[in-house]
């Protein structure tokens, strides 16, 4: 990976099967953009269930030029992010939708909705 990765985990313990995963779905971003500048990455389980097994949020920053791009799911109205595989592989298909929206942005390939004309008047 060429890119800068930094991998935070808050109330858990790091793990470098979770850390493989998170470089390797990483790596796929750099697919979709040549303009990544930076990429965080944060884990950490969601305390609110003590029922159940932990809900995971996983966080991916993307700095890219003149923005920033945020992804991470709301654990708590998804119960499969028990699995926190699939925790990551959401936020990671969140944070590369809004990188293709961004390089469409970049490219000048966004959709523009054109205006209603106006009746010219007679002079």
């Amino acid at each position: 990976m060429t890119i800068p990765l930094r991998i935070t985990f808050h109330k858990m313990e790091p793990s470098e099967a979770i850390e493989f995963e998170i470089r390797r779905r990483a790596e796929k971003l750099e697919r979709f953009s040549d303009h990544i500048m930076d990429c965080r990455v944060s884990v950490e389980p969601s305390s609110q269930h003590q029922n159940k097994g932990n809900l995971y949020r996983v966080v991916v920053d993307v700095d890219v030029p003149k923005s920033k791009i945020v992804a991470s799911r709301n654990p708590d109205k998804n119960h499969a992010h028990e699995e926190i595989n699939v925790a990551i592989r959401d936020a990671f298909d969140s944070a590369r939708r809004q990188l293709e929206d961004f390089e469409r942005k970049v490219r000048g390939n966004v959709k523009r909705h054109s205006l209603p004309e106006t009746p010219q008047l007679a002079e």
